[in-house]
C-alpha cells in the first residue's frame, strides 16, 4: 500500500510566513470557526442569537465590541416564521436584507453540507451562520459508534465547512440538568469531544430561573476566558459587567494576601512573629495560624 507522505513546514519558514490572521465577528469573543453556545431551556438562547444576528448583519456594536458587518443565515430549527416576526418586532423595526432565515433543513451527512454550499455559492458575502439548534441537524443514528466519536465527527464536519469558507458558525445547544459548580462546561449535554472538536463554548446560566439576571461564560482556543454579568430587559440581553480570565484570577487571591503585599512595599525591612505582623498591619480579619 502506498502512502501519501506527511506535509511539513520548519519553525523557521512558518515564523517568516505571511499567514491570514483570524478575523473576529464579535472583537475578542467570536472569531472564525464553530462555537457552542450552552443554557438551560427557555433561558434565552434564541433571543440571544437572534439579537446577535440582527447587530452582526447591520454592523452594529455587541455589548460594545465590535462586528463584522456582512450576511448572517439563522436556522431557526424550532421556530415558526411567525414567532420570529413577532421577536423581530419586539427587537426592530428595520430589519436588514442581508439576515436570512430558514425553518428547515436537512441534517448532517444527510444533506446539510450540500445546502450549506449552495447558500454559499448563492450568498457569499455570508460570513455568519447560526444553528438553533445543533440536536436538530444531528442523525440520532445509534449505530454510528460510540457517543464520542458520533459527537467528534458532527462538529467536526460543520468545522471543516467553517475552515474552508472563513465562516462563523454558532450552534445553540442545551446543558445536562446535573450541574457542576466547579466547573460549568462539564455541564455541556453530550461527551466532551463536543467541546474539544468546537473553537469555543459559551455557558449561559441564569441566577435563577425567574431572574432577569445571567453570566455568559466564554472560553476558546483564539480567545480569553471571560465572564460576562448581562440582564435581560425588553427582550434584549444587556451587559451588566465583563471580567477576562486576570480579573477572575485575581479574585481567587484572598484578600489578606493583598494587604501583606501592600504591607511589604511599604515597609524596606520587617521581622518578627504572625501575631506581631498582624498587630503591625491592623489586621482582625485572619489568625495567626492562617499567617
Amino acid at each position: 500500500m502506498t502512502v501519501e507522505p506527511l506535509t511539513v513546514v520548519d519553525a523557521d519558514t512558518l515564523l517568516s510566513s505571511p499567514l491570514r490572521q483570524t478575523s473576529f465577528l464579535v472583537e475578542g469573543l467570536l472569531p472564525q470557526g464553530v462555537h457552542i453556545l450552552c443554557g438551560a431551556s427557555k433561558i434565552g438562547k434564541s433571543w440571544l442569537v437572534l439579537w446577535l444576528g440582527l447587530q452582526v448583519a447591520c454592523g452594529l456594536p455587541v455589548w460594545g465590541l465590535k462586528t463584522l458587518p456582512c450576511q448572517v443565515l439563522y436556522l431557526c430549527l424550532e421556530d415558526t416564521y411567525s414567532r420570529i416576526q413577532n421577536r423581530l418586532f419586539q427587537l426592530t423595526d428595520q430589519a436588514p436584507s442581508n439576515l436570512l432565515f430558514s425553518v428547515w433543513c436537512q441534517r448532517l451527512g444527510h444533506g446539510l453540507q450540500e445546502q450549506l454550499e449552495d447558500h454559499l455559492q448563492q450568498f457569499p458575502q455570508t460570513k455568519l451562520m447560526i444553528i438553533d439548534t445543533l440536536q436538530k441537524v444531528r442523525d440520532n443514528v445509534v449505530s454510528r459508534g460510540s457517543p464520542y466519536a458520533a459527537d467528534y465527527s458532527d462538529i467536526a464536519a460543520l468545522k471543516q465547512l467553517a475552515d474552508r469558507h472563513n465562516l462563523c458558525i454558532l450552534l445553540v445547544h442545551h446543558l445536562r440538568k446535573l450541574t457542576d459548580a466547579a466547573d460549568p462546561f462539564n455541564e455541556v449535554s453530550g461527551s466532551t469531544a463536543i467541546q474539544g472538536a468546537a473553537d469555543s463554548a459559551l455557558i449561559l446560566k441564569r441566577s435563577s430561573r425567574g431572574g432577569d439576571q445571567a453570566t455568559l461564560l466564554a472560553t476558546g482556543r483564539d480567545i480569553v476566558y471571560q465572564q460576562l454579568t448581562l440582564r435581560f430587559v425588553d427582550c434584549r440581553w444587556h451587559l451588566v459587567e465583563r471580567k477576562d480570565g486576570e480579573a477572575l484570577a485575581m479574585e481567587e487571591i484572598p484578600p489578606f494576601l493583598l494587604r501583606l503585599t501592600a504591607f511589604v512595599q511599604q515597609h524596606d525591612h520587617w521581622e518578627g512573629s504572625a501575631t506581631a505582623l498582624l498587630t503591625a498591619m491592623g489586621e482582625t480579619e485572619v489568625t495567626a495560624n492562617n499567617v
